[in-house]
């Protein structure tokens, strides 16, 4: 985990947690987002995206990105998950 972009984001970096069907954003930290996206049924989970305040890089692409997609939510629900326990 430690090669991820996730693993790089600060606990408490303003983000943005989004929802493509058109449901209320939450505003609030990278660790808000995660906890959030945590308690999402399947589908909430497929249609989450987080908007960062700073773009992570990603191997393979010249430019780094401002959105998270729902693999890279359910890395960062998971390092918290391993770290509260």
């Amino acid at each position: 985990m430690t090669d991820h972009p996730t693993s790089a984001i600060p606990w408490d970096q303003p983000a943005t947690l989004i929802d493509l069907e058109g449901r209320a954003p939450l505003i609030g930290t990278i660790r808000d987002c995660a906890q959030h996206f945590a308690i999402f049924k399947p589908h909430a989970r497929e249609q989450a995206r987080v908007l960062l305040t700073q773009p992570v890089h990603r191997a393979g692409r010249k430019t780094r990105t401002w959105i998270l997609e729902p693999f890279e939510i359910e890395q960062l629900a998971d390092r918290l998950r391993a770290e509260t326990h």
